[in-house]
């Protein structure tokens, strides 16, 4: 297994929809989903798209552990083990939508805001090569889709609707002040 190397904002394999793997099964597929999972865990990630590592195929590695969730209620479909999709189709499910800050491996140190649909289906082959179907909201539904839209050449600054949202991380800490700030003049007027 090897750490790869992982490609940033503005190289070209970022920006072309990836190819369907043929064979989920194949050596270097297999290959590729392990380093994957190392890659991501190394660095921090909570999604991992193949283009993100030089390799234009339709292949995303995920997991949506609680301690990301920005949501403390969790309805079973927030949270996701270590998943592996191939050829991964996803379609939102009802009008909802929820907006929330992203960041990703791609484009270091900065986070936006984007709004993506709240509630998912998906259907994709796993690491064996079989069918697997499943539904998604909160957390686990915005990775899923921020993931996917990798597979497109989308990156998440694509689809901010406000780029006065895009922030470095060390600001983070501002938009939670502020929100704290809300919080308490709701308690407040209350």
């Amino acid at each position: 297994m090897a750490i790869l190397k992982i490609a940033k904002m503005g190289h070209p394999v970022l920006g072309r929809v990836a190819d369907p793997v043929t064979d989920p099964k194949a050596p270097e597929i297999q290959a590729l989903i392990r380093d994957m999972i190392v890659t991501m865990h190394d660095a921090n990630g909570a999604g991992l798209a193949a283009p993100q590592v030089h390799v234009p195929l339709r292949v995303v590695v995920y997991h949506a552990p609680a301690a990301r969730s920005e949501d403390d209620e969790h309805d079973g479909h927030e949270t996701a083990p270590l998943t592996v999709l191939i050829n991964p189709e996803i379609e939102p499910i009802g009008d909802v939508t929820s907006t929330g800050w992203e960041g990703c491996l791609s484009v270091p140190g900065l986070r936006g805001e984007v709004t993506r649909s709240g509630h998912i289906r998906y259907r994709a082959l796993n690491g064996e090569g079989e069918v697997v179907e499943g539904e998604a909201s909160g957390f686990h539904a915005r990775v899923i889709q921020h993931e996917c839209d990798h597979l497109d050449g989308i990156l998440y600054p694509q689809r901010m609707s406000d780029l006065r949202t895009l922030i470095f991380d060390s600001e983070v800490r501002h938009i939670i002040e502020a929100d704290d700030t809300d919080d308490a003049e709701e308690e407040a007027a209350e």
